[in-house]
């Protein structure tokens, strides 16, 4: 609910946790007097301001007629630059005489119903629910300059999402050179700062750091929003935790180019910022244009950095993701690719296929290689027309064989890249991002295509969408395998080639747009290399992501943990691979490479047609229980519980919406000699239900027990011999069943203590054996 008090001057916004309070200052400048948890509305907050008796040495006064009053020491909603605030400015012009001075005073405001819709980029929006927006008018009059600040609140999502456009109001061209989505200040910088930060096969990564004066900031200038700084940050009191305690998120629905800046000033004040990079960024503004920054998301809770992501995972699945595609279970599927690679032909992905509908698995996908001369990843990248030699029958014949078992069909493409060694380069060598007289870089052996140039943006559209009406598809992966260099634009002008970053990602937001209008039913998960894109501006367009090219099940266990403090589950494409790991050739169990990609959708990446007896019952075990509970792992409320940055033995749960079930994640990184006692907690459980916990039935390959297995079995064995082999891969030995009987508020508060682990000799039927990297999941049922 947004109120508006003292002649409209005073903005209360509020969500049914928090409230956003905004005062119209007697200069003109806009300023949040709390940002927090709710409080009651009230028709003064002069108390919530600080006024100005004394000037402070060194300090710069707004004006002559506003006395001591100056702008480095309050909290500004829009900063400019040039009047006296020395801290990061939020919007930065250039005049076309020269100057840079720009100073936004009020003008006017109006409040309606309903989100704020921005063009040409990715918003949430409106779903059943209560949505009020407000929106204020600030004008530079001497620049000519208009600027609108948008403030819609989710009100049942604790949710408040901000956007900054300009309006160049004069007859002479303006050049926008920073335009951040927002701007908050704190009075106060007792706070510590987390951030999602990595690299290629090891993303989202949890950092945190006590912030203390001076400027931090986390940014991309890879053209997408990169794996090394997700575009999200949060503060937290230092005594905040997953559970309880003060914290604020703040997220950015943009896939490009981007920035998150948090300042503290001598004067302990805090100033956060997200928008799009400034880095190699202007855009010429002409009269009577506007020009739109990306939405971003501000979250507050008081429940700690669970309520936080409790508050960004429900507006994802209810305002964000596509609604053709919210709260609809995602089938299970295998990929090929690291079963075939490029290898392969119509024979082999059939056989590959006839395996999966053995094992339950719902969905084929096609990956990288059934295209042009596609045998390596050196050509053929935008000849998007089938290699007959690989598929003779073309797609269309491999479509129907594949649907004839009862499996869906789905595709990878890489649509915004070509490799010199290919039709499309050739044809049109001016659609790749190059600067003139310099040799590309390139990345994967593949160059970019400017999507900045409508002329491509067109040609992908009538490409892609001719394929996926011939081909029956319900699934693609739109991967995206480099980042971007050398930027330069044939399709821009001298003076605009610093747009072309932001260009490029409005195009690709354009061909998107476009795509899932007239494929509704088709299920789009993005990729880039993995977790290189992975943002709220994809999934409004593509409802899943290809969390990291690391599918190693203890690496997972981070990255997945990392990825949940702004993103669901149902975001999350999570596989079962081989092992040894191809990325981190770890050897790791196949139930804990399942219980770890279970808390996500599930797929699987691996040979079936190689499986052993044993591989093959348990994944075909894994199927039907994952399928049984999918809703629940894919949509159950997720709180994490303890951190694999910081314990041997990291936990989480997923809860039901009514809390009536849900699914405990126990894993083991190391096995330790003579392990101690334990006692789990879990979360978000209904405290006066009495509930039913069990053990997934899982198995144990006893090929791990090495010369040991001879302590129970009936004939010796040779360790590794030949019929310990052959008795490992068909043996399926069962791990401990436990079933516990308690009420909620003693699963949450007291805990219960899973049977004892080996303790280094003895066993009994009741013996929990992990080892490393072992793991288990537990059902949690309410008694009927």
């Amino acid at each position: 609910m947004i109120t508006s008090r003292v002649n409209g001057k005073d903005f209360h916004l509020g969500t049914e946790n928090t409230s956003y309070i905004l005062r119209v200052l007697e200069s003109g400048h806009i300023v949040c007097l709390y940002y927090g948890r709710k409080i009651r509305p009230k028709d003064s907050y002069d108390s919530l301001y600080q006024s100005f008796n004394l000037q402070a040495g060194s300090s710069t006064s707004y004006s002559f007629e506003t006395g001591h009053f100056n702008l480095d020491s309050i909290c500004l909603e829009a900063a400019g630059y040039g009047k006296g605030d020395y801290r990061e400015p939020s919007i930065e012009l250039t005049l076309a005489d020269g100057s840079r001075i720009c100073d936004f005073l009020y003008k006017s405001h109006k409040l309606y119903e309903g989100e704020n819709k921005l063009e040409e980029l990715p918003c949430a929006f409106m779903n059943h629910d209560d949505v009020e927006t407000l929106e204020i008018l600030l004008e530079d009059s001497v620049a000519g300059v208009e600027l609108v600040l948008a403030y819609t609140v989710y009100a049942e999502r604790d949710v408040i999402t901000r956007s900054a456009k300009l309006i160049n109001k004069s007859d002479k061209s303006v050049y926008v050179e920073k335009l951040m989505s927002f701007n908050i200040d704190f009075p106060e910088s007792d706070f510590e700062l987390i951030s999602l930060d990595g690299k290629w096969i090891r993303e989202r990564h949890i950092n945190t750091r006590k912030l203390t004066e001076g400027s931090f900031f986390i940014d991309s200038k890879k053209g997408v929003s990169s794996a090394n700084h997700n575009p999200f940050l949060c503060i937290k009191r230092p005594s905040t935790d997953e559970n309880q305690g003060d914290c604020y998120g703040f997220s950015l629905l943009y896939s490009g180019n981007h920035l998150g800046l948090v300042e503290v000033n001598p004067h302990s004040f805090t100033r956060i910022q997200m928008g799009i990079n400034p880095f190699d960024f202007n855009w010429l503004l002409e009269p009577r244009k506007a020009f739109q920054s990306p939405e971003a998301v501000l979250t507050f809770s008081a429940g700690g950095l669970n309520g936080m992501s409790a508050n960004l995972h429900s507006l994802v699945n209810n305002n964000i993701v596509n609604p053709v595609w919210q709260n609809k279970e995602r089938p299970v599927l295998i990929n090929n690719w690291e079963a075939t690679y490029f290898d392969f032909d119509e024979k082999k992905l059939i056989k590959l296929a006839e395996e999966a509908v053995k094992l339950g698995i719902e969905l084929f996908v096609l990956d990288d290689g059934w295209f042009g001369s596609r045998n390596d990843d050196h050509s053929s990248l935008g000849d998007w027309f089938e290699d007959k030699k690989k598929l003779p029958g073309g797609l269309e014949r491999l479509s129907k064989k594949i649907h004839n078992m009862g499996l869906q069909f789905g595709l990878w493409v890489e649509p915004e890249m070509t490799n010199t060694d290919s039709e499309l380069y050739r044809a049109h060598p001016d659609w790749v991002i190059k600067t003139p007289g310099r040799p590309a870089s390139e990345g994967r052996h593949q160059l970019m295509l400017d999507l900045a140039n409508p002329d491509v943006v067109e040609f992908l559209y009538e490409t892609f969408s001719s394929l996926f009406r011939r081909i029956d598809l319900q699934y693609i992966k739109w991967d995206h395998n480099r980042n971007i260099s050398d930027l330069y634009s044939n399709a821009l002008p001298v003076e605009r080639q610093k747009e072309q970053a932001h260009r490029y990602v409005l195009g690709l937001y354009s061909l998107l747009e476009r795509l899932k209008n007239e494929f509704p039913e088709i299920l789009f998960e993005s990729c880039a290399s993995g977790g290189n894109r992975y943002d709220l501006g994809m999934l409004y367009y593509m409802p899943q992501t290809w969390t990291s090219d690391d599918t190693d099940a203890n690496e997972r266990i981070s990255i997945q943990y990392g990825t949940s403090v702004v993103y669901p589950p149902s975001t999350m494409g999570a596989h079962v691979s081989a092992a040894p790991s191809l990325q981190v050739l770890r050897n790791t169990p196949l139930e804990t490479r399942f219980n770890v990609a279970a808390f996500g959708l599930l797929g699987y990446q691996l040979d079936l047609t190689k499986l052993s007896n044993f591989d093959r019952k348990a994944i075909k075990q894994q199927v039907e229980f994952y399928k049984k509970h999918r809703k629940l792992f894919q949509f159950g409320k997720f709180y994490r519980l303890s951190s694999p940055f910081e314990s041997n033995n990291p936990m989480w749960i997923v809860v039901s919406e009514n809390g009536g079930e849900a699914m405990l994640g126990y894993y083991q990184t190391l096995q330790k000699p003579n392990p101690g006692m334990e006692q789990l907690h879990v979360r978000g459980l209904n405290p006066d239900i009495l509930y039913h916990l069990e053990t997934r039935p899982q198995y144990f390959n006893i090929k791990a027990f090495g010369d040991l297995v001879n302590h129970v079995s009936p004939v010796r064995l040779k360790a590794d011999g030949v019929i310990h082999t052959v008795v490992s891969n068909n043996y399926m030995f069962e791990t401990e069943i436990e079933k516990i009987d308690a009420y909620g508020d003693e699963l949450m508060y007291a805990g219960f203590r899973p049977n004892q682990q080996f303790m280094g000799s003895g066993y009994s039927e009741e013996t929990r054996l992990m080892g490393d990297f072992g793991s288990r999941i537990y059902y949690i049922k309410a008694e009927e």
